[in-house]
């Protein structure tokens, strides 16, 4: 028990240390910072709404405010600022007295502010109360189980952002890179919470065999589809942006897969798992059994999990469909139209992922952990 302890704190410091690295890896992509610009947030005082026009649901116009800076150079200095609003309810924010707003003052050469922009509510510090209190929770019901789980969530994080992300930005095949990332990402969750042994290996090849049959069937049907990556939030802003030699559709087939990949290592987890607990129960039970044993397990599993995956996309285009459905348009009409499509091929073919995953992950088990011949 002791040495098994010792293991998972060897791979808790080596992964640890691995997010370091990670953190100061860099992407690229980072800018000089502007020594004219400076960042930081500030208390809304007070409001003047008297510029502000009403158009039925759109604001247009400009809010003045008096605000005192936080921190910073320029902490402890009140300012007048304005926020332009550009009658766009997903972009215009209104502010409040006792607000927070993350604030980008510009400054001369003589280190005097000669702009005040007021970009947005302030949300940093509310995001790290938000993930101080996930990670509290995670440790305390978790122990050293949740403190690994809180480390593959993080380096999962990392290796989006540090990883994927700029290599997409530099126009690295997105299809491939995608599923080396995935790859990457379940050896590391596997292993990190299974342990590197039997079991962790089942998990993993079983999750791969489940995320390279999603990423067969989203390559062929984005095609049949005609589905264009454009349909994607922001897609066009980053082609206007300089990216135009992005190929955005095969960025949405990866991200097709990429999505349900997180679900697709969940239930090779549970199989493995509940096979392993089989196999060491009862050490002379045949490979077959082994099998039927894991797929009756994934029968279990897999009706709730492809129901949690319906849920989770749906969640995201709840107000498309009820944009089709206040204007009376026809249900053919609506799953025909290419936004709607895009998102009945996510959910299906992670749902394909998610049910193929149970039979691989129980074949590879009876491989792996039944250490016998049969017969």
């Amino acid at each position: 028990m002791n040495s098994l302890q010792n293991k998972d704190w060897y791979l808790i410091c080596l992964f640890s240390l691995l997010i370091v690295v990670l953190y100061f890896v860099p992407t690229g992509f980072e800018k000089v910072t502007d020594e004219n610009a400076v960042r930081c947030s500030a208390h809304v005082i007070s409001v003047d709404n008297a510029h502000i026009q009403n158009f039925g649901l759109i604001q247009k116009g400009e809010q003045g405010m008096l605000i005192e800076i936080k921190d910073g150079p320029f902490s402890g200095k009140q300012l007048e600022a304005h926020n332009q609003l550009m009658g766009q309810l997903d972009r215009d924010k209104i502010f409040q007295p006792g607000d927070i707003a993350y604030v980008v003052l510009t400054v001369d050469g003589d280190g005097k502010i000669v702009f005040v922009n007021p970009q947005s509510h302030y949300r940093l510090g509310l995001e790290l109360v938000l993930l101080g209190l996930f990670a509290c929770l995670l440790l305390l019901f978790g122990g050293l189980t949740g403190a690994k789980a809180l480390l593959s969530f993080i380096f999962t994080g990392m290796s989006i952002w540090k990883i994927l992300v700029p290599l997409l930005l530099k126009g690295v095949e997105p299809v491939t890179l995608a599923l080396g990332v995935v790859a990457l990402l379940s050896a590391v969750v596997i292993f990190l919470v299974a342990g590197v042994n039997r079991l962790g290996l089942t998990a993993f090849l079983g999750a791969l065999l489940g995320v390279v049959s999603s990423c067969v069937l989203a390559v062929y049907f984005t095609r049949a589809f005609h589905v264009h990556g454009a349909v994607m939030p922001f897609a066009e802003t980053l082609l206007y942006a300089g990216y135009n030699h992005l190929d955005l559709t095969r960025i949405f087939m990866a991200g097709v897969f990429l999505a349900s990949s997180g679900a697709v290592m969940d239930l090779a987890m549970d199989v493995a798992a509940a096979m392993n607990e089989v196999v060491e129960s009862k050490p002379n039970i045949s490979r077959v059994e082994a099998i039927w044993s894991g797929i009756r397990v994934g029968r279990a599993v897999v009706g709730t999990m492809t129901t949690t995956l319906l849920l989770a996309y749906s969640g995201g285009y709840v107000t498309l469909l009820m944009a089709f459905m206040a204007q009376g348009i026809p249900l053919e009409s609506t799953f025909n139209f290419i936004y709607v499509a895009a998102e009945v091929l996510k959910t299906l073919v992670g749902s394909f992922g998610l049910v193929a995953v149970a039979p691989f992950t129980a074949i590879v088990g009876g491989m792996l952990l039944v250490r016998r011949s049969e017969g």
